[in-house]
């Protein structure tokens, strides 16, 4: 693949190699050479030996060939003719003549103005009371201070005070703004058994016995739909996949993001199925099995061991279970089950509350202004999200991010955090966002809370199908962060494969604007990026399999609380103007646990590691895979 003249130009300093074949006589231009981003690649493969005198980029442009080379011919002196060659210079003390009489007198500058913007204010208290205001811009050369940059380094501590969003008095010190808040009452559940009527006394949840009867009549689809009461001694049952993992939460007050919300405690909802003919509802794997192999337990959108479910086994019509109204079908009909669950936690007393929470989004002025872009599946076929339910992570009023056209929505990190988002994704179960790892997504919780950052925002765009569309929905993200005027992204990705082409664009649409992007997936070894662009320099790998490979079993390779950690360390770093060291070119684990330490050591605690289940994937492909790393 041969290169253009900018590209020549960013890598003259690298080595020069033929694209194709080329006759003698043939002056060399850009587009006769390989990009040099592939030789690693090509080395591997055994195409491609570099030798020691092999010219660079900068020395062969001009010159001509004085013999026919063939494709992937590194381009030594013997070649060419007319080689730019490029001698290093070294500058001695001697080199410089110092004529001290002709240099001006330098008068000692006041202490540096630390903002790049607003005003200085003079005020004089006696006379007759005289307030002078200089702009900055003015008083700076008066007074003969530079304005210091923001996003100065001090040391090896970055100061991530982004001056152009300060206007503040001298010495004025800015408070945090708060936005909103969010009070979450919780109530704890510690049994569950069906009833004459769905209802909660005490800590005991009482489920309707003939519920099923109208919850099947949610969606014409929907075939059949029972409930299972998995207590902790029958995790060790069997289970068709799990579609989805909910929170069960019912408004109390205000609407999603605000308010008060209550939460039942130690019980969870959920959803699973197959079609009539028995075939999953799912695409890339699924997680049928026993309960107790097939979930990572405690990740954010898995449910936590001891906790009770209340497990749907839905059953939708033959052949629609790759089609997007299935998934949606066995949702509604789980979900009605799941409001009536609400309307009775309507009627509980403030006494049974057990334990209080209140959230806080703070707007920080003066910070480094950062956003979250987390991009959701929407690809129109079983690949779909609600967004913005009347209650959280419920059905009624939620918007499809197909049906929006997957262009991107900004929602505020309470909402996300209040059940925003309702997850109907369908891909792989290890990298699968559920929907209560929305309501526990780490990276908004530490970001949020965050004191070194101003979170302005979560948008989540979708992934459309077709190439053009999933341009156009990049675009729009990139004009959105432009108006957004931030300082550093934070892009997220669920699952592996066609939504990394959506995902590196993204990166391109942020990235050209001058905004620092760090990148979020899971790749390692089965979901290898095969798209990338110079924008894709700083990337968190959320892998957490031995294998790297998507393995079924729930929530696996998921985003953690440690790489929420590593992802905002990397980009505070990056907004710093310090040096993160390129990636390695393949999946090292050993990469992780460094950063990690290190992250350890500049915090002063310990981070909890989540640790991998060795589990062998059912799938013959994947158990290829598996054996293959193992030997």
């Amino acid at each position: 693949m041969s290169i253009t003249a900018e590209t020549a130009k960013q890598h003259a300093n690298d080595f020069a190699v033929t694209c194709c074949r080329f006759e003698a006589g043939t002056v060399i231009e850009p587009s006769n050479l390989e990009d040099p981003n592939i030789f690693p690649d090509l080395e591997d493969s055994g195409l491609l030996e570099i030798p020691d005198n092999c010219l660079k980029i900068g020395e062969v442009l001009g010159a001509k060939l004085t013999k026919t080379v063939d494709a992937l011919t590194p381009l030594t002196p013997d070649l060419l003719e007319g080689i730019n060659l490029v001698e290093e210079t070294k500058e001695t003390a001697g080199d410089v003549k110092e004529d001290k009489k002709d240099e001006p007198k330098v008068v000692p500058p006041l202490p540096p103005v630390s903002a790049a913007a607003g005003s200085v204010r003079i005020h004089i208290g006696e006379g007759k009371d005289i307030n002078l205001e200089i702009p900055l811009s003015i008083a700076g050369q008066v007074v003969g201070a530079p304005v210091a940059n923001a996003g100065q380094v001090v040391g090896n501590a970055p100061d991530l005070t982004d001056a152009k969003s300060v206007n503040v008095e001298a010495n004025e010190e800015v408070k945090p703004k708060e936005m909103r808040r969010l009070v979450k009452k919780h109530y704890k559940i510690d049994k569950v058994e069906f009833g004459d009527e769905t209802k909660i006394e005490g800590t005991t949840l009482y489920i309707r016995k003939d519920i099923c009867n109208d919850a099947v009549k949610a969606d014409d689809l929907v075939v059949s739909i029972k409930i299972d009461i998995i207590t902790p001694d029958k995790y060790d049952e069997y289970s068709e996949t799990i579609m989805d993992v909910q929170p069960i939460a019912v408004k109390e007050e205000g609407k999603i993001g605000s308010g008060v919300t209550r939460v039942l405690d130690g019980v969870i909802m959920m959803v699973t199925g197959t079609d009539e003919k028995g075939v999953q509802i799912g695409e890339f794997g699924s997680s049928e099995g026993i309960l107790e192999r097939n979930i990572m337990w405690g990740r954010p959108g898995a449910p936590e061991k001891g906790e009770i479910f209340i497990k749907t086994e839905v059953v939708i019509k033959e052949h629609t279970n790759m089609e997007r109204p299935g998934p949606l079908a066995a949702h509604k009909a789980s979900d009605y089950i799941t409001q009536e669950i609400r309307e009775a936690m309507k009627k509980l007393d403030d006494s049974l509350v057990v334990d209080t929470e209140e959230l806080v989004q703070y707007r920080r002025p003066g910070k480094k202004k950062v956003v979250i872009i987390k991009e959701i599946m929407g690809q129109g076929a079983m690949h779909d999200n609600l967004i913005l339910p009347v209650e959280p992570v419920g059905v009624l009023g939620a918007k499809p991010n197909v049906d929006l056209g997957n262009i991107p929505v900004v929602l505020s990190p309470l909402e996300v955090l209040d059940g925003g988002i309702h997850a109907l994704t369908c891909i792989g179960p290890a990298s699968k966002e559920t929907s209560r790892h929305y309501w526990r997504e780490p990276l908004v919780i530490e970001a949020m809370n965050d004191e070194e950052i101003d979170l302005a925002g979560v948008i989540f765009v979708g992934s459309p199908q077709i190439n053009s569309e999933k341009f156009y929905v990049s675009e729009r993200l990139g004009m959105m962060v432009e108006a957004m005027d931030v300082d550093g992204a934070i892009i997220t990705t669920e699952g592996f494969g066609n939504n990394h082409i959506d995902f590196a664009s993204h990166h391109e649409q942020v990235g050209k604007r001058g905004v620092p992007v760090v990148g979020m997936t899971f790749a390692a070894v089965q979901g290898a990026l095969v798209v990338g662009n110079e924008h894709m320099k700083y990337m968190v790998d959320l892998n957490k399999s031995k294998q790297g490979i998507e393995n079924e079993i729930l929530s696996n390779n998921t985003l953690c609380r440690e790489d929420a950690i590593r992802a905002l360390a990397m980009l505070k770093t990056v907004m710093a103007g310090e040096e993160v060291k390129p990636s390695e070119r393949k999946w090292n684990n050993n990469v992780k646990l460094n950063n990690i330490e290190l992250i350890e050591k500049e915090l002063g605690q310990k981070i909890e590691l989540v640790e991998n289940e060795q589990i062998l994937p059912k799938s013959k492909k994947r158990r290829e895979i598996y054996e293959k790393e193992e030997e």
